[in-house]
């Protein structure tokens, strides 16, 4: 028999530190999933990303047994970490808080190409670009 397709479930996680608290566990634990199982298979796989927010799609069976997809990071957390910034600016078209270069946004696009909803890698940097305008990010060059 083959299995069914009971839930799924999406959060963020950061990088190679997932726990069974919150939000591990509120989005998996009404499934019945072994916790410790997930935990485990997630941090051995996202142990190179270090804290960084991680988007996971979690889909679990009729019996009990799971599989997950992880997404890139936030373009967002990307730009804050080639920046080297806390977080973006509260008024971003007023208060500028960094600079990116172009080629970074390229660095940035190339590495979330699979996830964006862009034809080609034009399109994908001018849509990095513009999370970093909305960030209070300038973008030069």
């Amino acid at each position: 028999m083959a299995k069914q397709l009971v839930g799924q479930a999406k959060f963020q996680v950061p990088g190679g530190q997932a726990t069974p608290a919150p939000p591990v566990g509120t989005s998996l634990g009404k499934f019945g999933v072994n916790l410790g199982q997930f935990v485990q298979a997630f941090n051995d796989r996202t142990k190179e990303y270090a804290g960084t927010p991680i988007p996971v799609i979690v889909s679990v069976y009729n019996d009990r047994s799971f599989d997950f997809v992880t997404k890139s990071p936030p373009a967002a957390s990307l730009l804050k970490q080639t920046a080297g910034i806390a977080k973006g600016s509260g008024v971003p078209h007023k208060d500028k808080v960094a600079t990116v270069s172009r080629a970074q946004c390229q660095e940035i696009a190339e590495k979330k190409m699979a996830d964006l909803n862009a034809r080609d890698i034009d399109h994908a940097i001018r849509m990095i670009e513009g999370t970093a305008r909305s960030m209070g990010i300038d973008v030069v060059g």
